[in-house]
């Protein structure tokens, strides 16, 4: 967790907050969100021991923010270093020291030589995000992430976000904003200038909507809080100048020396009734003053009144540790391509053990389902029973959390001997729901460790088969990837799923002879089970490497998909362009497995239509473009003109031929309906209409 450091710069947040007039405050029902938790109120279940009724709590807000961000008062950042990671038993904080040279040398290079060519393509842009400097709060690790839209990337790091259109070009200034300049007008909560990190960032597709969140509170820890989640939900698709609604919550009422580490959100909407429509957030509960863990709080946010501005409440369930054994980081579920989930389903949750000792062998994955709502809340639950165990254990193959018992700086670098945190004890943001055609899975990843206790770390990664609701036995497939045993340590995952089904996982690697970087694997859904078939490409090579001591790295990063045409990965991360001690940089990356391409036109029964084709006046004709499969639409125009844009195949567009002489055709490819997304390369041709 991290030591703070008391800045005059909250006073005067706090001072700006009050006398700050052009932003438009509804009420904010402080008091309420104070309120005691409500399971001795009325409800169907409060007869019922085994289903524990839930706490029902008010949010402050909402407090409309229609200032574009740019107009925004700055209020720097809370300087900070996070020295200490709060985990589920306590970890030697520094490893004892091991030889770098975890692989000799020579086996390194020769599996990296006769490793296989790997077909996975290279990125189709990259641009650098936010950097240390740039964060304002010289904040290490930077908890990296960020999510697409139409027309926007937007990242988070501590403590700021930054928007950039979809070239790379930074829209709300070079620093981006601070969490304590975005959330100033909270006022009366720690959000309004204690705002203190672990950010989180992600688009809303169903409602072309932003949310945007991080914790606050003041003073430092060990302290005594309050703690408080800070959330914010765009009032548009324009996360610059479209407003926001901006709302907090304690993390619990009933414990107010609780903080609610490493928040983590989705959104799930399946409807039914009672609509299961919320956005989900999970928290690990430490008590404030000892650090001692207490469990995992888990939240469901009332989706349809904070994005229509109105009063919300949460439902929300603590998981003590009686019930989660030695797991923690519950992970919530949430969709991007593919249809939505199937009526009512209820949300998601899955994580794996981190046991008090390292080198455990592990054979399952717990999966939770919290059903919601907000009309009636004693009917909603989570989990089973009155401890609020897993609905399941999925069976997997057996695998090692990444820590040691002298720690968890377990990954080598070039040409230093401080090692990097691993975070190899939790199952990673996000937890990818997609429903193609009916067959319902969840894909998981994490971060493992082979040759216990050795190394290298390896991606372990899942597929959970969830038609009908019910989580499975076993997964229809997994795997710990390490490129063949290459020797690089491969950390710090994010996957994400194509409409088509095709799965990329975005993460870091180092190893002793190379500098920390970040690549992807991915594979194609035909490619055989178990298996990133399309290997491994680069997106950022590191020029350098961390120094610190603390070794944290991380503490997360994000792989999402593009919802402009559902087949575009965009991938952030953190890299050091050159050897410092915590002057760390992060990167923003796109790429897909394949472009949208034309492989000719013809007309009329399958003629070429090339240059110097000759069309009859008076005559109709049909132009027909063929296309790969990650074509979408096709954009078709005539003498400089668009005149159709066909999302059906075959692609087409029919004409009667008219004016005589000379005339161009174009047809351009694209990788989404409506001749959106990612454009491949036009054919052109120059045609004549005669007589």
């Amino acid at each position: 967790m991290k030591q703070k450091q008391n800045s005059s710069t909250r006073a005067s947040a706090l001072q700006i907050a009050l006398a700050l007039s052009l932003t438009s405050v509804s009420a904010i029902l402080f008091a309420s969100s104070l309120s005691q938790p409500t399971g001795a109120g009325p409800g169907p279940n409060n007869s019922q021991p085994d289903r524990p009724m839930p706490d029902i709590v008010q949010l402050v807000g909402p407090v409309v923010q229609n200032i574009d961000l740019r107009d925004l008062p700055y209020v720097a950042p809370n300087p900070e270093i996070e020295e200490k990671r709060l985990t589920r038993y306590p970890h030697p904080e520094i490893p004892s020291p091991t030889s770098q040279a975890d692989y000799p040398r020579f086996d390194v290079l020769m599996k990296q030589v006769l490793a296989p060519a790997p077909t996975m393509p290279a990125p189709l842009l990259t641009f650098d995000g936010m950097n240390s400097s740039q964060s304002g709060c010289l904040c290490l690790p930077p908890d990296t992430d960020g999510d697409v839209g139409p027309n926007h990337y937007v990242q988070s790091v501590n403590s700021s976000i930054k928007i950039f259109d979809k070239n790379g070009n930074p829209l709300n200034g070079a620093n981006g904003t601070t969490y304590n300049s975005f959330f100033l007008t909270l006022a009366g909560t720690p959000c309004s200038g204690f705002n203190n990190g672990d950010g989180f960032v992600f688009y809303d597709h169903q409602a072309n909507r932003w949310i945007v969140s991080d914790f606050a509170f003041p003073g430092s820890l060990p302290g005594a809080g309050p703690f408080y989640q800070c959330i914010g939900v765009s009032q548009t698709g324009d996360p610059v100048s479209g407003g926001w609604f901006l709302y907090a919550i304690q993390h619990d009422p009933a414990n107010p020396t609780w903080i609610g580490d490493y928040p983590k959100l989705a959104m799930w909407n399946s409807g039914g009734s009672p609509a299961q429509n919320a956005y989900f957030l999970t928290v690990n509960l430490f008590d404030g003053v000892s650090l001692g863990f207490q469990g995992v709080r888990v939240f469901a946010l009332d989706r349809a009144s904070m994005l229509a501005g109105g009063a919300a409440h949460t439902i929300a369930f603590n998981i003590t540790p009686a019930g989660l054994g030695d797991s923690y980081s519950l992970v919530p579920a949430g969709f991007r391509t593919g249809d939505p989930p199937s009526s009512g389903r209820d949300e998601f949750l899955v994580s794996v053990d981190s046991p008090a000792t390292g080198g455990v062998t592990l054979t399952q994955v717990h999966g939770w389902k919290f059903h919601v709502d907000f009309a009636t809340p004693g009917n909603s639950t989570l989990g089973l029973g009155a401890n609020h165990t897993p609905n399941a254990n999925v069976t997997v193959n057996g695998f090692v959390d990444a820590f040691t018992n002298t720690g968890t700086l377990l990954v080598p670098q070039n040409g230093t001997a401080q090692k990097l945190d691993t975070l190899g004890d939790k199952i990673m943001t996000p937890l990818v729901y997609q429903n193609r055609s009916g067959v319902e899975s969840l894909w998981a990843s994490q971060t493992v460790i082979l040759n216990y206790p050795n190394g290298p770390t390896a991606v372990r990664w899942y597929q959970f088969n969830v038609s009908g609701g019910n989580f499975p036995a076993t997964p229809v497939q997994q795997q710990s990837w390490n490129n063949g045993g290459d020797g690089l340590w491969r950390w710090m995952p994010s996957i994400a799923v194509d409409q088509n089904g095709n799965m990329a996982i975005g993460y870091s690697t180092s190893s002793a002879t190379q500098e920390p970087s970040i690549r992807y694997a991915g594979r194609l859904a035909s490619d055989p089970l178990s298996n990133l078939g399309q290997g491994e490409a680069v997106m950022t090579a590191g020029g350098g490497h961390q120094t610190h001591s603390s070794g944290r790295w991380g503490d997360y990063s994000m792989l999402t998909i593009d919802p402009a045409d559902n087949v575009t990965f965009w991938h952030t991360n953190e890299y050091y362009a050159v050897t410092s001690s915590a002057n760390w940089f992060t990167r923003v990356g796109k790429f897909q497995f394949s472009a949208p391409a034309l492989t000719g036109l013809t007309y009329n029964g399958g003629t070429p239509f090339v240059d110097g084709t000759n069309l009859t006046r008076g005559t109709r004709y049909t132009i027909v473009a063929h296309a790969n499969a990650a074509t979408q639409s096709v954009v078709f125009n005539k003498d400089g003109v668009d005149v159709k844009t066909d999302s059906a195949t075959p692609f087409n567009y029919s004409f009667k031929a008219g004016r005589l002489g000379s005339h161009t055709f174009v047809a351009t490819p694209w990788s989404s309906s409506g001749g959106t997304g990612t454009s491949g390369a036009p054919i052109t041709v120059h045609f004549n209409i005669v007589r």
